[in-house]
């Protein structure tokens, strides 16, 4: 039977749920069903993914076809059967928006058991599709390009957290690329000293055998792998459009996530990129200036298709102080903001230091909070506890 999560159901399908599957249900809490699936994965108590999410008939119809969408991007390996009245234009929607399955609010256990199991079977072979590298041949890695119209709106700061939440997630399984080719600075975010760096990657060997690739590459004590920038900008404007499009393509047949530090606008090299990403993290500061920027950017990316189906919009330095409200940006950009980050003291310090908050920040800082909200966006399984992620990092140092 697969594992099975309830929500928006009243006691009686409550007990019909449990009945059909065998106990193994997790009914939530009652109320609002939250549109992030990362809201969503930090309601289970033992952190697993379910097979098979059942939404009962409380929740807004809207509600439950926002959360899918985006479950169906971000964690595919998980099926969403919804119970509520039976109408063609809910089929219709229901469908379009990836859900495996539609029952009446009565059906019996028999029912609900079947399409728990028709459900599951489904979720195990999206995942046997998505399976990582320890049980297929190769990886198919997610190229998760972070892009801005703007300098200063922490884009490296974001990028070195999010590679180090995902090698927490998935250890020796994530690389980082600085393709800010002039002024990259993901050594120094890092504290690493690297041996080779990009023009060195793109060039020669390296950029013919995956093996001696991976030679090239500096090592970070959490297990990342890092592409760091060029120690000049003479010779980083070397590296081409074309040299990154086949690194990127080399590295994502060996890792399973490949995270991309772009420069401000949009180069030849963060073209390049956004061409070869599956994702792609739009970022913004939460003023004027950097809104319209990103509005713009978004209008030029969308007539050139070049917005690949994950797209995410993170705003970074939010402060209600500011003048600008959430809904004021996503107004203005036309599309909605999924991760806000705080305005934290705590940055400074992390960013001289070398160390990205999410090995060295409190768990209970909201800054942290919200950049592991960020890394569940991609993670097939929920980010480990930091405190348990900085005993190993101790441990193995």
């Amino acid at each position: 039977m697969s594992r099975v999560v309830l929500a928006a159901a009243d006691e009686e399908l409550i007990l019909r749920v449990k009945q059909a599957a065998d106990g193994d249900v997790q009914v939530l809490p009652p109320g609002r069903l939250p549109g992030d699936p990362a809201r969503l994965f930090e309601q289970l108590l033992d952190g697993e993914l379910p097979d098979v999410l059942l939404v009962g008939p409380l929740a807004p119809l809207q509600e439950v076809l926002t959360l899918t969408q985006r479950l169906d991007v971000q964690s595919p390996g998980i099926s969403v059967v919804l119970l509520t009245e039976p109408a063609p234009d809910t089929w219709q929607a229901a469908m379009r928006a990836g859900v495996r399955d539609l029952l009446h609010p009565r059906s019996d256990v028999a029912e609900i058991r079947a399409a728990v199991d028709r459900a599951g079977t489904v979720a195990e072979g999206r995942r046997r599709v998505l399976r990582p590298v320890e049980e297929t041949a190769r990886y198919t890695g997610r190229v998760i390009t972070i892009a801005s119209p703007k300098g200063g709106v922490g884009k490296t700061t974001v990028s070195a957290n999010l590679a180090i939440g995902l090698t927490a997630a998935a250890p020796q399984s994530t690389v980082l690329v600085d393709l800010d080719v002039q002024f990259g600075d993901v050594a120094s975010a890092l504290s690493m000293v690297p041996e080779y760096t990009l023009p060195d990657v793109v060039r020669g060997p390296a950029s013919e055998d995956t093996m001696v690739l991976k030679t090239f590459l500096t090592q970070h004590p959490s297990g990342l792998y890092a592409v760091c920038g060029a120690e000049s900008p003479a010779a980083g404007d070397t590296v081409r459009g074309e040299d990154v499009t086949r690194l990127l393509a080399m590295l994502a047949r060996e890792f399973r996530y490949v995270v991309v530090d772009t420069a401000p606008g949009l180069s030849e090299q963060t073209l390049a990129a956004l061409d070869r990403a599956t994702d792609v993290i739009m970022l913004t500061s939460m003023d004027v200036p950097g809104v319209r920027g990103l509005r713009k950017e978004l209008d030029v990316l969308r007539e050139l298709c070049m917005i690949p189906a994950g797209r995410h919009v993170v705003m970074n330095f939010a402060d209600p102080k500011g003048g600008l409200s959430v809904r004021d940006v996503e107004t203005t950009i036309g599309a909605g903001v999924d991760v806000v980050l705080p305005r934290s003291s705590a940055v400074p310090g992390s960013t001289n230091q070398g160390v990205p908050l999410l090995e060295s920040g409190s768990r209970r800082d909201p800054m942290v909070k919200e950049l592991r909200r960020l890394v569940s966006r991609f993670s097939a399984t929920p980010l480990i506890h930091q405190s348990r992620y900085r005993a190993k990092h101790r441990a193995a140092s």
